[in-house]
């Protein structure tokens, strides 16, 4: 779907935020407002057939592609936030980094039980962050139908901790 070539809109920003780790900033794909209408189309187009219940988003990117498809489906949008971020009762789930820990909160009532749920993120890494929004997600009642990215970075192997789900992205590096 679509003509304007993403990957070329996608800038690489060497060294940051430390050495030897190249940035893939998708803020030069955002204000392309063509590309970035391709993006949600084809999101859109992925989606639009499937019984979902619920977007999820990770803070702070998935943000900006799943609020746009819930409007789209008229279904609900759920954001997977940083502790102390939401105001209500939460779940909450610590994660290993490549230096250190992380943690993830969703509301404990932000899912219906047995809701059919799409994970969405700007980018797949080494998965760990999407691992223990997927974990959350179990918690709070609802069933992972699917996950997706506009970049996945395949190189370093995030699929496999991910065996469990489907996942999708638009533009790997590998």
């Amino acid at each position: 779907m679509g003509d304007i070539d993403l990957e070329a809109l996608v800038r690489n920003i060497p060294d940051f935020p430390k050495p030897g780790i190249q940035f893939k900033d998708i803020t030069t794909l955002l204000c392309h407002g063509p590309a970035f209408r391709q993006v949600i189309d084809t999101l859109v187009e992925r989606y639009g057939g499937r019984q979902l219940d619920t977007i999820v988003g990770i803070e702070s990117r998935g943000f900006i592609f799943g609020a746009p498809l819930a409007y789209e489906f008229g279904i609900g949008f759920v954001p997977v936030r940083k502790p102390g971020k939401l105001p209500a009762e939460t779940y909450q789930i610590e994660y290993a980094l490549e230096y250190g820990t992380n943690s993830l909160e969703i509301h404990c009532d932000a899912l219906k039980q047995g809701a059919r749920v799409l994970i969405i993120d700007d980018l797949l890494a080494t998965g760990g962050t999407v691992a223990a929004t997927a974990a959350l997600v179990e918690q709070a009642g609802g069933v992972v139908e699917e996950i997706a990215f506009v970049i996945e970075l395949s190189f370093l192997g995030a699929r496999q901790k991910l065996e469990q789900y489907p996942v999708y992205s638009m533009i790997q590096y590998d």
